[in-house]
Order: C-alpha cells, then sequence, then structure tokens
C-alpha cells in the first residue's frame, strides 16, 4: 500500500501505473505552492471526473483544521495537477453552496469514508473543483 511520499515517488516514476488506483479508488496528484515558502509540495489525493473539471476534497480525515495543501491553493489558486502520465495546470476553486451537495455525492461514491470525516468535525468540508488553465 502506498502513502506519503513513496506514493509519490512511485505515481511520478510510473506515470501513476502505481498510485492511481488506491484502496478501491482513484488518486492524483497535486502541486501546490506554499504560502509561505514559495516551494512547491505535491499531495496525492483522491479525484473524481466531474465534466469538464476534477474534484478533490479537502477533508484531512475530519480534523478540526483544513490539510495544508487547502490553504496553499486558498492563497494560490494556481495549481498543477497530475493524473496518471497527464500533468497540466489548473485553477482551483471551492464548490458553491449550489454545486456541492452533488459534487459531495460524486466524491462520496468514490470515498465512502467522507462521510464519516464530515460527522466527526464541525468544519464544513470543502470540496474542490480544478479547471485546466
Amino acid at each position: 500500500m502506498l502513502f506519503g511520499a513513496q506514493h509519490i515517488e512511485r505515481y511520478l516514476a510510473t506515470d501513476g501505473q502505481e498510485g492511481h488506483d488506491w484502496q478501491g479508488t482513484t488518486a492524483a496528484l497535486l502541486t501546490t505552492k506554499g504560502r509561505r515558502t514559495g516551494k512547491q509540495h505535491t499531495t496525492p489525493l483522491i479525484y473524481q471526473r466531474y465534466g469538464d473539471t476534477y474534484l478533490v476534497v479537502a477533508s484531512k480525515g475530519g480534523a478540526p483544521q483544513p490539510p495544508e495543501w487547502f490553504l496553499n491553493l486558498e492563497a494560490n489558486p494556481e495549481v498543477e495537477f497530475q493524473v496518471l502520465g497527464e500533468r497540466f495546470k489548473a485553477r482551483a476553486r471551492t464548490a458553491t453552496a449550489a454545486e456541492k451537495p452533488d459534487m459531495w455525492r460524486v466524491m462520496a461514491a468514490a470515498w465512502p469514508a467522507y462521510d464519516d470525516y464530515q460527522k466527526k468535525t464541525s468544519r464544513e468540508i470543502p470540496v474542490v473543483v480544478l479547471e485546466r488553465v
């Protein structure tokens, strides 16, 4: 089972042949610019296609604070996203209140634990929409 740095390393080395299919769902790599350091940070995340966009969830397992990658993209929404061997620039935004219910259903179908994560926290867990630029 791949996690963290090893997941990123194998994903990059194999164009996602190792790491894309992960625990019964699909994973991609999101690269953000650090809001304090300006350094690039890559994170493997569960994703789903949604029309012409891609969705990820800023759950951090239901922790009270959002994940660092989410704080980074709030500060700089220009990101890089890699699905299998395809790497592209994207603009990240949080799903609107009108969009979120359907997008959440899509993501919870891909990873049912998202519903449990939301129950663990009073924080509204965002769905992030990635649009190619």
